[in-house]
């Protein structure tokens, strides 16, 4: 099951009749069984070898393991206010902005997933004649609003010193940018794998994520989860946490075991899954506890200040009505444990 912002609304209406169905394809909740409802993204990444191989539901069997996928980190985010999900794969950009006014939601950010690369990208279509971003005034372009694709959108319009407002700025889900592209609705869309392989068949690159990090405009993926649930469920939590960090860095060592089990969860080719796996840089559970991520307890790291910059940023764009200081963001990170 596939969940947009369109449908989230009706997704939460009907969230005890689904809580009882299992949204997802989970069988019916037993008499005292624990749920752990999480919320993933159908790209390449460690979290899907998780959800292929069972990895939760063989560690936990007391407990009913529901995966729901969202197109996006503002679905998730809708979600998360009407309390249907726990635990979820989103970025960074819809991550600050759910701990901004007015979202304001209690969640933490547990771990960090991966650091964005080349997978996502501003592309034009060749037919175009457009060949930089100067080119994009008087244009329409698509993205997910509230996504790291997004973000990095409005990054790239400000490095190259052009007005948002001179662009029609078309808000869409990936699948539906792949359509609106296929029709010739829009001239470029930023968006992300698989869609962006898809695009960049006809289509010319005019930047991505990895150039945009270079430039001090980095986007990240995160776990992040209700507070509620990291205060009640720790024992679930530190389940998924070893799982994932077991998956990233099976990603460095067995990659084509990874893209074995991406394929299946996306429906992309092993070879396919395995470059887009190759698009992002991972960094295991150790790695985050350096100056550059989380940090640990007496050295926190630069990842609140990061969030927080991405938060000045909405702000300055008018997608948060205000951001607070470094410590309300340091406060919502779940620093590893040593």
């Amino acid at each position: 099951m596939s969940v947009t912002r369109r449908s989230v609304l009706s997704l939460l209406a009907a969230a005890p009749v689904l809580a009882a169905c299992g949204v997802g394809g989970s069988s019916p909740a037993k008499p005292g069984e624990r749920q752990v409802r999480i919320a993933y993204q159908n790209f390449a990444d460690s979290t899907l070898l998780v959800k292929d191989q069972g990895v939760l539901e063989k560690a936990l069997p007391d407990h009913r393991i529901t995966w729901t996928s969202f197109d996006s980190g503002a679905s998730i985010n809708t979600a998360f206010l009407g309390g249907a999900i726990d635990l979820a794969v989103i970025g960074s950009s819809p991550a600050a902005a759910g701990l901004c006014p007015p979202l304001n939601i209690p969640y933490q950010v547990v771990e960090l997933l991966n650091v964005i690369g080349d997978s996502e990208a501003l592309v034009v279509r060749e037919a175009s004649g457009i060949t930089d971003i100067r080119g994009l005034v008087g244009r329409k372009v698509a993205a997910p609003f509230g996504s790291t694709a997004h973000y990095s959108l409005l990054a790239a319009f400000q490095q190259a010193g052009v007005d948002p407002a001179s662009v029609t700025l078309v808000d869409l889900e990936p699948q539906n940018i792949q359509a609106a592209w296929q029709r010739g609705d829009i001239d470029g869309a930023y968006v992300w794998t698989p869609v962006l392989s898809v695009l960049q068949q006809d289509g010319l690159t005019l930047t991505d994520s990895a150039r945009l990090a270079a430039a001090g405009k980095p986007t990240l993926t995160f776990t992040v989860a209700r507070t509620e649930f990291v205060e009640r469920d720790g024992d679930v939590l530190d389940q998924w946490l070893a799982a994932t960090d077991a998956a990233i860095k099976k990603i460095k060592d067995e990659p084509r075991v990874v893209a074995e089990a991406v394929s299946r969860q996306i429906g992309a080719s092993v070879d396919d899954a395995l470059s887009q796996l190759k698009q992002n840089i991972y960094v295991d559970h150790a790695e985050q506890r350096g100056p550059g991520y989380f940090g640990v307890a007496d050295a926190p790291g630069a990842l609140a200040e990061q969030l927080r910059a991405t938060a000045e940023f909405l702000h300055g764009q008018r997608k948060v009505d205000s951001v607070p200081d470094v410590a309300a963001f340091r406060a919502a990170l779940r620093t590893p444990r040593a």
